[in-house]
């Protein structure tokens, strides 16, 4: 009955997160979107830190934390987002409610697996440019992303070394439609691409730990997924229309223009982290990833003005457990979280780079038995900037994720 139920979920979810729209961002535009999965809501609430692992959460930044695992774990999480948008002389506010993951992981004795769906990346946005001394109107919208299936394996060597690995399938599809309508001709202008990508992503990583004292403990972390590429099916349709003021479009005639198929590279990623905490008490971390240049120039059309360079992130974070053992009060048990992310995203816009940041905090509740919680967090960040006639968004996340555990494989003994 577990199974089937499991089954069932798996299938909704996947159903729900290809067709959710997951961001409103106008620099989704560029690339495969805005990447929109950093870790679990225990991560993000970490400025996304992801070195610490531990027996009863899932790590699905670093497989090989599954090698830490002594229950089965299923964890889901959501977020809703809320995103100021503003240029030199506009600005407008954009709302999203998203599933951001599901998966299970197992542990069978020192091996640890597991296996899930993640949305990676997302494209959305829907921008109005109007010219009034050309009498031109321009309007550009987005959608779709890359979603990822994910089988990982941890294996424990040593009490102090594990190791992981993840095999990823990644599959998605990008469109982007522009509409160009011109004062005093009767028919507008429509040209639509989409690209459909697929293919395999790996990584591997390593998490070591080791008592310094009776209280301090000692981590490092270290993950890797080489350059891959994705196969891109492109397409690309031209159509006169007429646009009503509802909105609505009405095609007059339309053609497909034929558009080679190609490769789109996603760059290598590095990270590294490490950090030092009392077990079950507090935990203090920082975390560094180096991402190579994405070459995103064959999706469908060339992207003007708009440049790819290496990228940087940069993460500080940790958290408090006042008495996780305590039995008088539910508050002591409570994990207090919090930290600190900077992102040089490696996309340059006229001469610009596109840099984020977010500060984040969020609190891990006890709930019933076996260790399971529920994770609330909160970010609030900022993306882009106003100079060059860019568009800087303030975004504030709130998150909230479900992590429950069981005990799977019980010996059952009978007298």
């Amino acid at each position: 009955m577990t199974k089937r139920l499991i089954l069932i979920v798996f299938i909704l979810f996947t159903v729900i997160t290809t067709a959710q729209e997951r961001t409103s961002s106008p620099y989704s535009f560029y690339g495969i979107g805005l990447n929109t999965f950093r870790g679990t809501v225990e991560n993000k609430s970490m400025g996304g830190l992801s070195v610490f692992s531990d027996s009863i959460h899932l790590n699905l930044t670093n497989p090989a934390g599954y090698g830490k695992l002594a229950l089965t774990t299923y964890s889901l999480g959501a977020s809703h987002s809320s995103v100021k948008m503003e240029s030199d002389t506009e600005s407008g506010t954009a709302r999203n409610t998203t599933l951001d993951y599901l998966a299970i992981g197992i542990p069978a004795g020192k091996l640890g697996f597991g296996f899930g769906l993640i949305p990676y990346s997302s494209v959305g946005y829907d921008i109005m440019n109007v010219d009034e001394e050309m009498g031109e109107a321009q309007r550009f919208s987005g959608k779709g992303g890359l979603n990822k299936v994910f089988l990982s394996a941890g294996y424990e060597i040593t009490p102090h070394l594990s190791l992981g690995v993840d095999v990823n399938y990644n599959f998605g599809n990008i469109q982007n439609k522009a509409i160009v309508l011109q004062e005093g001709v009767e028919y507008g202008s429509r040209e639509i691409n989409r690209s459909d990508l697929g293919g395999f992503t790996y990584k591997i990583g390593l998490d070591y730990e080791r008592m310094l004292n009776e209280d301090l403990q000692f981590r490092f972390g270290a993950s890797f997924s080489p350059e891959t590429n994705l196969s891109s099916e492109n397409r690309r349709e031209l159509a006169s229309i007429v646009y009503l003021q509802t909105g609505q479009e009405l095609t007059v005639n339309k053609r497909d223009i034929s558009v080679a198929d190609s490769d789109l590279s996603l760059p290598a990623n590095l990270t590294i982290g490490t950090g030092i905490g009392n077990p079950r008490k507090w935990f203090l971390g920082v975390e560094y990833s180096s991402i190579g240049e994405g070459d995103y120039s064959n999706r469908t059309f060339a992207l003007e003005g708009a440049s790819y360079g290496t990228a940087a992130q940069y993460r500080v974070g940790g958290f408090f457990v006042p008495d996780y053992s305590s039995l008088t009060s539910y508050f002591n048990r409570v994990v207090y979280r919090g930290g600190f992310r900077m992102e040089e995203t490696g996309l340059s816009l006229n001469g610009e780079d596109i840099n984020e940041f977010g500060i984040s905090f969020g609190v891990g509740l006890p709930a019933g038995r076996m260790l399971s919680n529920v994770n609330l967090g909160f970010e609030y960040g900022q993306r882009g900037t106003t100079n060059s006639g860019l568009i800087q968004e303030s975004f504030f996340n709130a998150m909230i994720s479900l992590s429950l555990n069981d005990r799977w494989f019980i010996k059952r003994k009978f007298e």
